[in-house]
């Protein structure tokens, strides 16, 4: 099981239509909601399980700039200010700016530290270089002394099982129907175009869609004809009782990495090893996740399991007015790799020891949504006019998660964005763009 989370009011009536209709209550739907819910749009969000249910609830709760691809910056930027913007409004999302640290332990960490650097230097967000003393004081208690690291004092941490419900009232609040064990089977479509959504519960009339799917989106979208390169990797977690004298700043040292919870725990996870699952889409996405693999490839530990089987009898199509994949299976809840939280743990003991003596609560693992390029599509669908796509974070959507869910909503109403949304594109892997993968994130 993932997380508790805090619980949250919900509605129970759909509406009859909406200007806008957002699949998925995680952190990128809801904030979409509470954008457009703000700006006097009409929206519903349906969600097949509960709000924040999977990754949304499941990631380390960190919102950094630090290390972040490039092309990503700018809705950090806007999300940090966001994030803020919550907190001074009194919404318990659990945010607070604590800072974050990448550990350099070679001379090519610090290499890339650099380049990275000077890749963000535009946006001035005071990133900055530390060693000696400089780095001792944000990692108190460590036994262990370090080359450098990448530090960012203005980045900040949430509560993942605080977060989603926060907005989400804000959002209703504001105006927004927000509909759970609701799954969406699929599109109303009229010369093409998006004129509705049908649901488990009946029809909904409206003019544009938002899928913030996560993990799912890529079912979804090929239910329609469209083609989304979207695989799944499992990422597992452990959170610790209250500790006494820890590290206040998050931190990654590779084989682990850290943040301090509201709680006084923390959540630990090791930083580098992710399980990717080997099913039918591994092989039809071959080439487009070939460059990931060699950039990532001491990280990625691929498995073959029941999740083969599972997904290749998992139906591509199905009718409108039976239950569909999402009802029969409404949370991805995988179980996690205990031997890679065993790992994690047996590190941070030997590096702080305020940790030798920690109680870890629980553990769980989530399904991260990846595109071939690491970063989100965040856009428009051309082959199906109405329809905007907001998934595949990468593993690293919470904290751009405002942002891009304002991203989503001004796409969705003609607006003007708060971003250049053009790195974003859904169009990029089918327009000949080549791949870029950013090895300093």
């Amino acid at each position: 099981m993932g997380p508790p989370i805090e619980p949250t009011q919900t509605d129970e009536a759909l509406p009859p239509r909406a200007d806008v209709v957002v699949i998925g209550g995680g952190i990128i739907g809801v904030s979409a909601a509470l954008f457009l819910a703000r700006q006097g749009v009409s929206v519903l969000v349906c969600e097949k399980g509960r709000l924040a249910c999977e990754q949304s609830s499941r990631n380390w709760g960190w919102c950094r700039q630090t290390g972040r691809d490039f092309r990503e910056v700018p809705l950090i930027i806007e999300s940090l200010r966001l994030w803020n913007e919550f907190a001074r409004e009194g919404l318990e999302t659990g945010f607070r700016a604590c800072g974050i640290l990448y550990v350099a332990e070679s001379d090519e960490d610090r290499d890339s530290h650099e380049r990275w650097l000077e890749s963000v230097r535009p946006f001035q967000i005071g990133s900055r270089i530390i060693e000696g003393d400089a780095l001792a004081e944000q990692m108190p208690g460590a036994v262990k002394r370090y080359r450098s690291g990448l530090y960012t004092p203005s980045d900040g941490r949430a509560e993942p099982q605080k977060a989603v419900p926060a907005l989400a009232a804000a959002a209703r609040a504001a105006g927004a129907v927000i509909v759970e064990t609701c799954a969406v089977r699929g599109l109303d479509l009229q010369a093409g175009r998006v004129v509705g959504v049908v649901t488990e519960r009946g029809r909904v009339v409206c003019d544009n869609v938002i899928l913030a799917g996560g993990a799912w989106s890529r079912l979804f979208c090929g239910s329609l004809g469209v083609t989304l390169p979207q695989l799944k990797v499992r990422a597992s977690v452990f959170r610790t009782a209250p500790i006494e004298g820890g590290p206040e700043t998050s931190a990654w040292l590779g084989r682990f990495a850290y943040r301090k919870r509201a709680d006084g725990g923390y959540t630990i996870a090791n930083g580098r090893s992710n399980v990717v699952p080997v099913v039918p889409d591994t092989f039809r996405f071959f080439r487009e996740f070939l460059p990931a693999a060699r950039a990532e490839k001491r990280g990625i530990r691929l498995r073959l399991d029941r999740r083969f089987v599972q997904e290749a009898m998992t139906p591509r199509r199905w009718t409108l007015d039976k239950p569909s994949p999402f009802e029969r299976d409404r949370v991805l809840d995988p179980e996690p790799v205990r031997a890679m939280n065993d790992a994690a743990a047996d590190e941070i003991k030997s590096v702080f020891r305020v940790f030798r003596g920690m109680s870890v609560v629980q553990q769980w693992a989530g399904m991260i949504d990846v595109t071939p390029d690491v970063i989100p599509v965040i856009s428009e669908i051309d082959a199906v006019p109405g329809l905007v796509v907001a998934t595949g974070f990468s593993g690293h959507g919470f904290g751009i998660g405002p942002a891009a869910g304002r991203l989503a909503g001004e796409i969705a109403t003609g607006r003007r964005t708060v971003v250049d949304a053009n790195a974003f594109r859904f169009s990029r892997f089918a327009d000949g763009s080549p791949i870029v993968i950013d090895a300093r994130r």
